[in-house]
């Protein structure tokens, strides 16, 4: 009886957020906040590195909070990093990925443009993390961004949806709760297995050609569920598990894109392949 009661307190969780989300508040937003180096659009790509790289925060997450380890990690290896705020809603700063992720996808789309105009690139790489691996793709998909795309990576990204380790299948048990769902946080009802926006963005096929795909998925998810669904088919994806790197890392959903340097010497690698080096439990030492 006990698993069954605190699957309803993390359903509860789930649809007091949707809740929260719909009460106003005066705070900063994050793109307010000190970037720590990066967003610099006066970096000029080097001839090593010559695509901007563009993190992707995942949901609730923001253009700061989400890449405060990553950012800096890869600028100390001579990218030029920039992040994004999407996907807000009215009244409710710092977390973000709230929005209609097809809403999202086209604010992605406006800051690669300004990304790209603002550094002479042709194309940029992209790093998400959760939501934030999954709805670039829909900009890939959709909205062009093939053409200024060279690679997408994801950490733990939910590109074939989540069960919230199975809470999702609670939700026709609470009435009202999908309903104020997608109401309040769209953003969220977005990303459950067989959405409507879901079944669009993966019908004929996960990938489009011209972009390299990478996941780095953990198998100690407990968000984007089941960590197998994270995984992409095409004839240009690398799927990658951590603990096939580095059995004893016991990272999960958020660790992975928050400060998992296992994780991060992969993206390195994803990013500039001619240069990969074995990623194993030593990498956190690079």
């Amino acid at each position: 009886m006990l698993p069954v009661k605190r699957a309803l307190r993390h359903l509860a969780a789930l649809v007091l957020a949707a809740a929260v989300a719909t009460v106003p508040a005066a705070t900063a937003h994050a793109s307010d906040a000190p970037s720590s180096g990066w967003n610099d659009y006066n970096c000029r790509p080097s001839a090593a590195h010559p695509r901007p790289v563009v993190l992707v925060h995942g949901t609730f997450g923001n253009s700061v909070d989400n890449w405060l380890s990553l950012a800096p990690y890869l600028e100390d290896r001579g990218y030029c990093v920039f992040s994004l705020d999407y996907g807000q809603l009215p009244g409710v700063p710092l977390f973000h990925g709230l929005g209609p992720i097809d809403t999202s996808a086209g604010q992605l789309s406006a800051f690669v443009d300004k990304v790209l105009t603002a550094t002479g690139a042709a194309k940029v790489d992209l790093v998400g993390h959760s939501q934030g691996g999954m709805m670039p793709r829909y900009y890939l998909k959709f909205l062009g961004g093939a053409a200024k795309v060279n690679a997408l990576v994801g950490l733990a990204p939910d590109n074939h949806g989540t069960t919230l380790s199975g809470l999702t299948n609670l939700l026709p048990y609470f009435p009202g709760a999908e309903d104020l769902l997608t109401a309040t946080t769209p953003g969220l009802a977005d990303q459950i297995t067989g959405s409507d926006f879901l079944t669009k963005l993966n019908e004929g096929g996960d990938t489009v050609p011209g972009v390299h795909y990478t996941v780095i998925a953990t198998k100690y998810d407990e968000v984007a569920t089941p960590w197998r669904s994270q995984y992409l088919t095409g004839s240009d994806v690398r799927n990658v598990l951590l603990q096939d790197l580095c059995p004893v890392d016991l990272s999960e959903h958020l660790a992975i894109g928050l400060f998992d340097r296992v994780a991060f010497h992969e993206v390195a690698n994803a990013l500039d392949p001619p240069h990969a080096t074995a990623t194993s439990c030593a990498s956190v030492f690079d």
